[in-house]
């Protein structure tokens, strides 16, 4: 099959020659032999021009592959930053902390309740910050439980035990925030490095060893 069509094709070539040079008619034969119905026509594919508008006379250039543009990756969205709260009370309010704590949560946040109650949220936070920093001194023992419970340091502690907490209070509740708040170092104490304190109305003969670094309303914190 293939080779009648080449065959026809070159016929056919030799027909339009001859028509071109002598201007005359193709025979009847030639004519028979240009049964269109029988021709096969590929379509031509012509390239689509793209203009290179670099070009001072806009000539069109050809490009035989597709021409492919790079689609902008969408931009990460913006996180909005959370408001820094304008005081310790404001962040009191405003942060939860988990329905049970740890046994070192619990340690730390139970010297706050019985320590310090009745004092000012800053009075609180700088007894938690006293159980850490001894928790963090060689001097000390090296967990919340342990300085809690070391003999004749704290004295809510009877018996080496911990008295009830009433868990359902405000105070209670305020304790175990003030604990995590001291614990992540979510806000700075006035008591930033002490390592003990006093009520007012007491004077201990230790103190007068110790530096003193602030006073909370009945408390003394020392260094």
């Amino acid at each position: 099959m293939g080779r009648k069509r080449y065959k026809f094709a070159g016929v056919a070539a030799g027909i339009a020659i001859s028509v071109a040079i002598t201007g005359t008619e193709p025979s009847s034969a030639y004519a028979q032999a240009l049964d269109v119905s029988s021709v096969i026509v590929a379509p031509a594919i012509e390239p689509e021009p793209v203009v290179d508008e670099d070009a001072g006379d806009q000539t069109p250039v050809f490009v035989s592959r597709e021409v492919v543009q790079a689609v902008p990756e969408p931009s990460e969205p913006e996180i909005a930053a959370q408001a820094t709260p304008a005081n310790l009370r404001q962040l009191v309010s405003s942060i939860t902390v988990p329905g049970e704590l740890d046994k070192q949560m619990r340690c730390l946040a139970g010297a706050v309740y019985f320590e310090s109650r009745g004092e000012p949220l800053a009075g609180q936070l700088a007894v938690a910050r006293v159980i850490i920093n001894r928790a963090q001194s060689h001097r000390f023992p090296d967990s919340y439980c342990d300085v809690v419970y070391q003999r004749k340091q704290f004295s809510f502690v009877r018996g080496g035990r911990m008295p009830r907490i009433d868990k359902t209070s405000a105070a209670w509740r305020k304790a175990r925030k003030i604990a995590h708040i001291a614990h992540n170092e979510v806000w700075e104490s006035e008591a930033a490095d002490a390592l003990y304190f006093h009520a007012h109305y007491v004077s201990p003969r230790w103190a007068k060893k110790k530096i003193a670094r602030a006073r909370i309303n009945s408390h003394i914190f020392y260094r």
